[in-house]
């Protein structure tokens, strides 16, 4: 009988600070229903949510959090309504 040959699994690379306060941002907007919002409960919610980010995260610089207020501020939109009629 042959040997069989046991693959080394690779474990996937830890994710950065940046991809952690992401993900950690994005639950935080869907468990706080931010997304459909008025502009001013969001304006301030972000204003908040951020200075927390910045404490819990002290590793990001400041164009590593302004990128993620960007990547939540778009997050939190609401879903573009697609127009479902073409012209002809």
């Amino acid at each position: 009988m042959a040997k069989q040959k046991t693959r080394a699994t690779k474990t996937p690379p830890a994710p950065t600070p940046l991809e952690e306060a992401r993900d950690e941002l994005f639950q935080h907007i869907m468990r706080c229903g931010v997304v459909g919002s008025t502009v001013e409960h969001q304006t301030e919610w972000f204003q908040e949510t951020m200075q927390y980010m910045r404490e819990r995260y002290p590793e990001l610089s400041a164009d590593e959090l302004d990128e993620l207020r960007k990547l939540g501020q778009r997050f939190a939109q609401p879903p573009k309504k697609r127009n479902d009629t073409a012209a002809a």
